[in-house]
């Protein structure tokens, strides 16, 4: 449950952000918050990201729908006792319904985040963007972390002694 509270943080958090952004900014009015690195930048996207496949709504919406049936699954199978793993999807679960309404709703996603890193104009993108990556980096984290845990259970078994 706690994991689906997430997710849901997670959409608010994105739909309040874009909805202050389109009440406030003109699309491309731009203000800087730390010069020469992070500017708030009002932005639409009618594509995935950096603006690839550009009009295929129909095509976004079978993939998120498809990617949000996957999600929801794998917190009510693989998450149990796994903290990490169930923070992570529902990280994942907030990002794709938090552009997926924007998709529904608009036909276009809204962006607002714009960063400039190591002179690098960084393709602007929102709070759901973030949370997308932030739960695939925590995915990450989780397979590493059950991988070192498989590989050292096999060098020394369940009762910590050594195999060969």
């Amino acid at each position: 449950m706690v994991f689906y509270i997430i997710a849901l943080l997670i959409i608010a958090l994105d739909q309040f952000t874009k909805w202050l952004i389109v009440k406030n900014f003109q699309l491309g009015e731009s203000v800087e918050v730390i010069k020469n690195f992070l500017y708030i930048t009002s932005h639409r996207n009618r594509g995935a990201a950096w603006g690839i496949l550009e009009g295929q709504m129909w095509l976004f919406y079978i993939i998120t729908l498809i990617v949000i049936v996957g999600i929801i699954y794998y917190i009510r199978k693989a998450a149990k006792g796994k903290w990490l793993l169930g923070v992570a999807l529902g990280f994942m679960l907030g990002g794709a319904i938090g552009n997926f309404i924007d998709r529904v709703l608009h036909q276009e996603v809204v962006d607002f985040i714009n960063t400039y890193i190591f002179g690098y104009d960084f393709p602007v993108f929102n709070i759901a963007d973030s949370a997308l990556v932030i739960g695939v980096a925590m995915l990450m984290i989780q397979m590493l972390l059950e991988e070192r845990a498989m590989k050292k259970e096999k060098t020394h078994g369940e009762n910590g002694t050594h195999h060969s």
